[in-house]
């Protein structure tokens, strides 16, 4: 498949995740300060694993065009970009110190069960599998944060969680700068790997890489899951 065919392929079992029963339920949670903050505890662990992964998916790919891709990607992620001086993770210490939480306790929190099983899963597809697999896994869950793709269904992850921040705490974008960044800086990260998929994800490994997104959304959705669960265990009152 060609670049474009990948897109409209990922994006349709993307689109198919954006409306299933879990993140239904884990953007229909009423938020408060205590919620909020699981919320941005367990996307601050999220987003930290998300260098192992990345790391394990260019270790394992001999083709070093697709390397010097993957460390474009994570010098923006993890050293600076146009959008960070310190790394994307200082977004998430500064959005959690707006909902109570300190940069200590944001760094130093414990991952749910159910976050300590995904990622566990996203590390075996990406150190054990084919990298073309751990590719397709590892970049299609950042396509859950473009507007373009599902702004008909409620907008990607980072505008629609803001709005629901905004609409239950009264806060306002420049107290979320990582939901504000993602919503801009993962429409790039969507479309950076889709020449690789396009070269590379070929005969049987075209369907390898499809059956690895869906495998990955599907972890995705136990990840929300798990937070529904555990905000609903706090009392909105």
């Amino acid at each position: 498949m060609k670049a474009a065919e990948w897109r409209n392929a990922i994006g349709e079992l993307v689109r198919d995740h954006w409306r299933s029963a879990e993140v239904e339920r884990y953007f229909s949670v009423k938020m408060n300060r205590r919620r909020a903050q699981i919320v941005i505890a367990q996307l601050g662990i999220y987003i930290r694993h998300r260098r192992n992964l990345w790391a394990h998916v260019s270790a394992n790919c001999p083709v070093l065009a697709v390397k010097q891709k993957i460390l474009q990607h994570e010098y923006g992620e993890v050293i600076k970009d146009q959008y960070a001086e310190g790394g994307h993770i200082s977004l998430i210490i500064r959005q959690a110190n707006a909902v109570g939480l300190t940069a200590e306790e944001t760094l130093n929190a414990q991952p749910l069960a159910t976050t300590r099983a995904v990622l566990y899963a996203w590390s075996w597809i990406t150190r054990t599998k084919h990298w073309v697999e751990g590719l397709a896994a590892v970049t299609a869950t950042e396509w859950t944060n473009d507007d373009r793709l599902l702004g008909d269904l409620g907008g990607g992850h980072s505008s629609r969680m803001a709005k629901r921040w905004m609409d239950d705490m009264g806060l306002k974008w420049k107290d979320m700068p990582n939901f504000e960044v993602h919503r801009q800086a993962d429409e790039d990260h969507s479309d950076m790997f889709l020449p690789c998929l396009a070269e590379f994800a070929t005969g049987e490994k075209k369907a390898l890489a499809l059956d690895a997104v869906r495998e990955s959304l599907e972890l995705y959705g136990l990840y929300r899951e798990g937070i529904a669960n555990a905000m609903g265990k706090i009392p909105l009152a």
